[in-house]
């Protein structure tokens, strides 16, 4: 089936560009709305199923995520964190300039509507009204079960595979971030009916975690794929490493949906990244998966170059869509957010970096990778269980704008101005003068610098700032209570035509 052809849906809140991790945090939800912008002036929303997603409630959150953890998520706001110090230790939250996942206005707000997005897209899926979704403020990756982690609150991911589950008895999981998608491995490490395939950046690099040597265990042993690479990583690396990969998982493994995290922290010249992707490299992932024809959805992920995010998901957009978009930006987009002065182009040019990944050490990894998955005998079933009730998408009626907010009411209500969104010129994130940068933003930077000067990286006009955060290992207890869930969830999971 062509691309053309096929059923798209786009969702979309433009309250998402409102909240703000803080200043000097490099986590922007703006950028959504800096995609949205491009996506609308291209014009390409006239061409999909345009969706305002429906907030996920605490109920649903609590499908996946610890009740006391949603709870505090719900309750917690700047003015009374002092009086939640204990529970902000516990769940790895923190003060705004000070945390990567800091409390900041309308915390609870915000992961409701992104998740909302991601598990919209799943029911619509599950009902066949979309052959592909996309969710470009999802994509949330390292949030565990009671636990933020990486600018990640609530894992939207594994919550909106929790909904495939429901009809499709197995589900892929595909992560082209720079970091590992250690969130969503380890929420289904004991079972066979996800498969986690994850590309990133391994090593003196956050998460820390995604050996190839970390396939699974019990019944999810050899469910669990991870591909560790190195700094420089550019498209023909990349294509060599992810096509056969990806070629052989879906001969062996079957899914009957697929789920891609999108991050464009991949990218060439990502503040928090090191590999070295044009924009086709990362588009020409998801055509690849696309090509197989099984119902795709499509999230965010990382990105914090915010006009080179903007562009790969609006590129990725188009390509969904079976189109190519002219390389000249709209007037229309650089009127209302002219980010793009360095080249007021949609594509993007690679760096001069050198590429960390020899081909011999590259053939290693894939050969190893092949190998674990050569024993996977047959596509796993699912076993004869009650189905949960699906998630159902309500037709409301379209709102009024000032009454939901729109207008001057929604100037007056702003949870952030815009003069809160900060430039998005690297000098002026690294050299705030009316901020301090959290002391984990400069390991970041450390990190990267390190990652450059391997690499003989140079580009005066971007200094480099690496993987959010500290190297931390898996935290043990979420392990467990993750592990615990999934069995309570999937049972044994054997050859059989109901999924649930």
């Amino acid at each position: 089936m062509s691309l053309k052809n096929k059923t798209v849906a786009y969702f979309y809140d433009e309250e998402i560009g409102n909240f703000s991790y803080g200043t000097t945090n490099p986590m922007r939800p703006h950028r959504v709305r800096l995609t949205h912008s491009l996506v609308d002036s291209y014009g390409l929303g006239t061409k999909m199923l345009v969706n305002r997603p429906q907030p996920s409630s605490a109920d649903e959150l609590e499908r996946f995520h610890a009740d006391e953890y949603v709870n505090f998520l719900s309750s917690v706001t700047p003015d009374n964190q002092d009086e939640y110090l204990a529970q902000m230790r516990r769940f790895n939250l923190g003060c705004l300039g000070e945390a990567d996942c800091p409390v900041f206005d309308g915390l609870f707000e915000y992961c409701q509507i992104y998740t909302g997005g991601s598990v919209n897209s799943a029911a619509l899926m599950n009902d066949k009204q979309a052959d592909i979704c996309l969710n470009w403020s999802g994509g949330l990756h390292h949030a565990k079960k009671a636990e933020a982690s990486g600018f990640c609150f609530v894992n939207d991911i594994v919550l909106a595979i929790l909904e495939l589950l429901k009809v499709h008895q197995r589900v892929l999981y595909v992560d082209i971030d720079i970091h590992h998608g250690d969130g969503v491995e380890e929420a289904f490490y004991a079972t066979d009916r996800v498969m986690t395939v994850s590309f990133h950046k391994y090593g003196d690099f956050f998460p820390g975690t995604g050996s190839v040597e970390d396939v699974g265990v019990g019944d999810g042993k050899h469910y669990s794929v991870n591909v560790p690479l190195q700094e420089g990583m550019d498209d023909e690396s990349y294509r060599f490493m992810f096509e056969p990969i990806m070629q052989k998982v879906m001969e062996v493994f079957q899914p009957e949906a697929i789920v891609v995290c999108g991050g464009a922290d991949s990218l060439s010249g990502d503040r928090l990244g090191c590999f070295n992707l044009s924009l086709e490299g990362h588009a020409d992932c998801m055509e690849f998966l696309a090509k197989f024809g099984v119902p795709l959805l499509i999230l965010g992920g990382g990105g914090y170059t915010l006009r080179n995010v903007a562009r790969c998901w609006c590129f990725e957009t188009s390509r969904m869509l079976g189109l190519d978009l002219p390389d000249q930006l709209p007037d229309s987009a650089l009127k209302e957010f002219d980010l793009y002065d360095d080249t007021h182009r949609l594509r993007i040019t690679v760096s001069n970096m050198k590429n960390g990944n020899s081909r011999k050490k590259l053939e290693e990894i894939k050969t190893s990778v092949l190998k674990a998955l050569s024993n996977i005998a047959a596509a796993p079933g699912a076993q004869f269980a009650p189905v949960p009730p699906r998630h159902q998408i309500k037709d409301d009626p379209e709102e009024d704008m000032d009454v939901r907010g729109g207008g001057q009411a929604a100037d007056d209500r702003r949870i952030v101005k815009e003069e809160d969104y900060g430039s998005d010129n690297d000098a002026d994130f690294m050299d705030d003068k009316d901020s301090v940068l959290p002391q984990q933003h400069a390991q970041h930077v450390q990190q990267a610098q390190h990652a450059q000067q391997q690499s003989g990286y140079q580009d005066s006009s971007r200094p480099g700032t690496p993987g959010r955060g500290s190297v931390v290992s898996h935290n043990c207890i979420s392990t467990v209570l993750n592990i615990a869930f999934m069995h309570a969830v999937f049972g044994q999971c054997k050859s059989a035509t109901s999924v649930w």
